[in-house]
């Protein structure tokens, strides 16, 4: 498979989660996604992942419309207690971009779900393409993971491109008055597991 990814720089980054090692990558068109890592990973077996789909209104600024920030903490809380790697991929919006996010978010607001929202403007329920994020953890040296997610085209996503999934961790957060309907639909419609327990066979 031709690589679509470089390293481009890495430093160490303290957080309230622990201390990681992040590594920068770019993408063939530019785009930027970073791999923070916890403890020695190379050559380990079942190495526990996130790989998470940036999310400026919930990551950043506390949205209630989704559950994506609580979901980063819980997940950078894992790994920086159990060791393993959060991938963080410049995907917004399930791969439709920010602004195009926001006019989904106007749709909402008049009574669309999110998956209708996206058809209205003409773009697909979820666009994001795992490529990337399977080729960054086999360039960290990783064969075999056990992935944090509630998303079953992720888990086939990712293990499309030679890393096995061990196992599916569930990732839970709870449901508030704002973001019921669209936890409800990603069940729905996007076939999401929501249940606390959860293994690949």
């Amino acid at each position: 498979m031709k690589l679509l990814v470089k390293k481009t720089a890495e430093a160490n980054l303290p957080t309230k989660f622990g201390n990681f090692k992040v590594i920068a990558y770019e993408d063939a068109n530019k785009m930027h996604h970073l791999a923070l890592i916890k403890g020695e990973i190379k050559d380990k077996k079942n190495v526990l992942v996130r790989v998470h789909s940036q999310c400026t209104t919930g990551d950043i600024l506390g949205s209630l419309r989704c559950d994506c920030g609580e979901q980063l903490e819980k997940a950078l809380k894992m790994i920086g207690k159990k060791g393993g790697v959060f991938l963080y991929m410049q995907q917004e919006g399930r791969g439709i971009g920010l602004f195009n996010k926001i006019k989904a978010y106007n749709y909402q607001d008049h009574g669309m779900d999110t998956v209708e929202a996206n058809l209205k403007l003409g773009l697909r329920p979820d666009a994001r393409d795992y490529t990337i994020g399977s080729q960054i953890l086999a360039d960290l040296g990783l064969s075999t993971i056990r992935l944090l997610t509630n998303n079953p085209r992720k888990i086939e996503g990712i293990g499309k491109y030679g890393l096995k999934i061990v196992a599916r961790v569930p990732i839970i957060t709870k449901p508030n008055k704002v973001n019921k309907k669209y936890l409800s639909t990603k069940k729905e419609k996007l076939g999401h597991l929501l249940e606390k327990k959860g293994v690949v066979k």
